[in-house]
């Protein structure tokens, strides 16, 4: 989804040294540099984009199509796209991924579960030499 096209513009900040109290919701993109207690969801039918950063702390629920995070996170994350857990990142609760980036450094107190990914006995690629 984010690969070569353009991503959606952040248009919304929550500063350092704020605090929000209560659920949140947004669209295109948010950047956090404060602190959230509440769930933050990206509303559906159009990309998001959601950068939790170095100085940032969330306490709650995380979906949105990519996530970006370098700060701290209490509570699973749901990554509809892409996670990218930058060097700093520290999350407790289980996460959930299409696909995921995650840098040296990067915490995860919970369980890793890729969405969209079959578990099945088949081989996943057939040789073409078996097909003659």
């Amino acid at each position: 989804m984010f690969g070569k096209k353009s991503q959606p513009p952040i248009k919304s900040l929550i500063a350092q040294g704020s605090c929000i109290e209560g659920n949140l919701k947004f669209t295109d993109g948010l950047r956090i540099d404060g602190e959230v207690i509440g769930d933050i969801r990206a509303n559906e039918g159009s990309p998001s984009i959601l950068v939790i950063s170095e100085s940032a702390c969330v306490t709650g629920a995380i979906h949105a199509d990519h996530v970006i995070i370098n700060g701290r996170v209490m509570g699973p994350v749901h990554a509809a796209e892409l996670l990218e857990l930058q060097p700093k990142a520290k999350i407790q609760g289980d996460v959930a991924y299409k696909a995921l980036e995650m840098h040296q450094g990067a915490v995860i107190f919970g369980q890793l579960r890729p969405t969209n990914h079959e578990v099945s006995d088949k081989p996943l690629l057939k040789l073409a030499a078996n097909n003659a």
